[in-house]
């Protein structure tokens, strides 16, 4: 998503800034489609601030990557469910990871 906002620049419309550029300069926010904003001293990167126009693109792209880890972690845990179930019926370890490869 924000390759795709990077890759589609128009090289005034991005730009670099520190924390305390962007508290000092609030009209950057309409001036700009996206501001990378890093620690001036470490050049550490600390985030990005979207622009209005391109925040619900942006709020859509995370809400469905967070329900696609939400989606994996209990995909994984749901491995396990069958366990607290009964499902095993005291199967060895070997009878176990054959049955799962017959699924």
């Amino acid at each position: 998503m924000l390759q795709w906002l990077y890759d589609n620049k128009e090289d005034d419309m991005i730009t670099t800034m520190s924390i305390r550029e962007l508290t000092r300069s609030g009209s950057m926010f309409g001036q700009y489609d996206y501001i990378d904003i890093e620690d001036k001293k470490s050049h550490e990167y600390k985030g990005v601030f979207i622009s209005s126009k391109y925040a619900d693109m942006v709020k859509e792209f995370l809400e469905k990557e967070i329900a696609k880890q939400k989606q994996k972690k209990l995909d994984a845990l749901m491995q396990f469910a069958g366990m607290m179930d009964g499902e095993t019926n005291n199967l060895s370890i070997q009878e176990l990871k054959s049955h799962k490869e017959d699924k």
